[in-house]
């Protein structure tokens, strides 16, 4: 490179091991915030587990229906431990995402800048969206199904491993599948991704849409139909949002070719 020209990431470059020890410094970072929202969750991982309980409350045609069991002495203590992981994660995912942000933020174009770090905040305020619907809309109403399936024939015991195991999976899921708008943002924004793609693969994803479901819902259709649906609408919200950075990034790309 000329003695003339400036290079802007000079000052910011660094060797492998450079790399690699702030990577450990961010995972630390990440570790420790971990940590703490897992000391915040223990302190309160009964009150944490019950309000975990609540659609099922709500779903039970009797209080009886919705009581705890536990197959040995130790299961209360493992489910009560993974109830605080859980409470501890979703307390500190947006600390990791800054971690995150930090490391590969010096990598970064200015523009890719600009796309990244409200994708950052905006995928953690769409995973609370998704975790919150699925939490007051989904839950209660495939609990409902699945309680009155066989209420004739059987009563449930439902046991605390199996409830948090399938209630956890459920709210991140629905955490997920709510990230399509912010992806489709970012991607659109920095040219990965435009509507004309999307709407090209439409029929493809209500198809995927519904397999999504039958994949990380339980076997009922109520609450695969309660997934299904949210995530087309989902993706074609995807579809205006891509539609709407893209043609602006080509207005300013064709404004730029005629200056």
């Amino acid at each position: 490179m000329s003695d003339d020209v400036v290079d802007p990431y000079r000052d910011i470059r660094m060797t492998v091991l450079e790399h690699l020890g702030e990577l450990r410094t961010r995972v630390m970072k990440a570790l420790v915030a971990f940590a703490v929202g897992f000391a915040i969750s223990w302190t309160w991982v009964e009150q944490l587990f019950v309000l975990l309980q609540r659609p099922l409350q709500e779903a039970a045609p009797e209080a009886a229906l919705a009581q705890m069991h536990h197959k040995d002495l130790s299961e209360p203590f493992f489910v009560l431990l993974k109830t605080a992981m859980f409470g501890g994660l979703f307390l500190a995912i947006p600390v990791i995402l800054y971690q995150l942000w930090q490391f590969i933020a010096p990598g970064l174009y200015p523009n890719e800048k600009k796309a990244v770090l409200p994708f950052v905040a905006l995928s953690y305020l769409f995973f609370i969206i998704g975790s919150a619907f699925a939490f007051i809309f989904v839950l209660p109403k495939g609990y409902e199904f699945l309680l009155n399936f066989s209420a004739d024939i059987s009563q449930p015991e439902l046991m605390m491993s199996e409830y948090l195991a399938i209630t956890t999976k459920m709210l991140i899921g629905f955490g997920a599948i709510f990230q399509l708008p912010v992806v489709s943002m970012f991607l659109s924004q920095i040219g990965v991704l435009t509507h004309r793609h999307l709407i090209k693969f439409w029929r493809y994803s209500v198809v995927l849409s519904f397999v999504i479901a039958a994949l990380l819902t339980p076997p009922d259709v109520v609450t695969q139909v309660l997934m299904a649906l949210p995530l087309c609408i989902l993706y074609f919200l995807s579809i205006g949002i891509a539609w709407y950075f893209t043609t602006r990034r080509e207005r300013k790309a064709a404004l730029a070719e005629t200056e």
